[in-house]
């Protein structure tokens, strides 16, 4: 019986990879992080557009070559990874590599992965999939969390450098203060123990901001009734009545949102109009529309003051991160968190120049019955 044999170099471009399903590569190419595909014989048969640009290695050259030789891993003690895992004859229990930091032979940096696509549970590997990011990405949220843990460590250092003095002082030498001295001592701490619980609650706030899990408690809302509430408590709190304004437009729709997260949302918006701005601090609340279409009913609600505002080219940045203005002070998470509330409740917020000067923080929220 006569036998056929074939002799060829290696798939083409995307030869196998119509294995994968018919778009598989044009698909792939939309993907942000980089996909590598190696068949059984360990070659190349899927190299996306992401990983062209993450390895500096045009498609073309990697597709049919094999993956050691595209991909020349090494790992943090400089040991071939493709040795020293062997993935094509090694256990055959294995199904995937957990994340890891890999490099290439120039020591580009990538986080890598792998899965195994195997000719049953424990059988022969069929394919090797491949998935990279680059680590610049995890540089940038190991520089962010080590400047809030600084960040954090300054502004507790303070309240509670304070908390800890007057009480030591009082403890020893309570009989020696007056009642009036004893009183402004404790008053003191009380500030400074609201201080300290902000900063936790902004540090909650920032946390489920960032892992998606901040909760919604819709409710009936009056949105000009929460922000009159809000700048009682700023006149209360000693600042001059006729700083601020509340200017409402007739014939507002209902709006079911979370009042917690409305106080937020003006509470920090007012204080930074206070802080950072200047002149009459005013809120604005009226109709809106979403996406120009009248069906679609909206609240806007803009907090303007009459300072210098806010540079166009340094709009961008006010809502990441350990903004702050001019005036320095705080954590710099306060519109970060604005932003992030604002989003949970479906709307959007900008920042531009009020009508008068100054800068306007303008977000809006839809209005109705939410669909449950």
């Amino acid at each position: 019986m006569e036998e056929k044999t074939t002799s060829r170099a290696g798939p083409g471009p995307f030869e196998r990879a119509d294995e994968l399903g018919g778009n598989c590569p044009l698909m792939a190419d939309e993907l942000p992080d980089g996909l590598v595909v190696a068949d059984d014989m360990g070659r190349v048969i899927l190299f996306n557009r992401a990983a062209a640009r993450l390895t500096n290695t045009a498609t073309e050259e990697a597709v049919g070559k094999f993956v050691s030789d595209v991909l020349p891993f090494r790992d943090d003690d400089g040991r071939d990874w493709w040795v020293f895992v062997d993935p094509y004859h090694g256990m055959a229990t294995r199904t995937r590599h957990p994340e890891r930091s890999l490099y290439l032979s120039d020591g580009t940096e990538l986080l890598v992965s792998v899965g195994y696509v195997r000719d049953g549970r424990h059988g022969p590997v069929q394919r090797l999939v491949i998935s990279l990011r680059g680590a610049q990405q995890r540089a940038r949220l190991e520089r962010s969390r080590a400047e809030l843990v600084s960040t954090v460590a300054h502004e507790l250092r303070s309240p509670l450098t304070s908390v800890k003095g007057f009480t030591a002082t009082l403890l020893a030498k309570w009989h020696r203060f007056t009642d009036d001295q004893k009183r402004v001592m404790l008053e003191t701490v009380n500030a400074d123990a609201d201080r300290v619980t902000r900063l936790i609650t902004e540090l909650l706030d920032v946390s489920r901001i960032e892992s998606g899990r901040m909760e919604v408690h819709r409710e009936l809302v009056d949105i000009p009734d929460r922000a009159s509430k809000i700048i009682a408590g700023r006149v209360a709190a000693g600042e001059a009545e006729d700083r601020f304004r509340l200017q409402v437009a007739p014939d507002l729709p209902e709006t079911w949102l979370d009042a917690d997260k409305i106080d937020q949302i003006l509470g920090n918006l007012v204080e930074n109009a206070v802080r950072h701005g200047a002149g009459i601090v005013t809120v604005v609340v009226e109709r809106a529309r979403i996406g120009g279409d009248p069906s679609v009913q909206a609240v806007a609600v803009s907090v303007r003051d009459q300072g210098e505002g806010i540079p166009p080219e340094v709009a961008p940045r006010v809502f990441r991160q350990f903004w702050r203005g001019k005036r320095r002070g705080g954590t710099g998470l306060g519109l970060y968190i604005v932003k992030g509330l604002v989003e949970a409740l479906d709307g959007d917020i900008t920042v531009g120049r009020a009508p008068g000067g100054g800068a306007e923080f303008r977000f809006i929220l839809p209005a109705g019955v939410p669909v449950v």
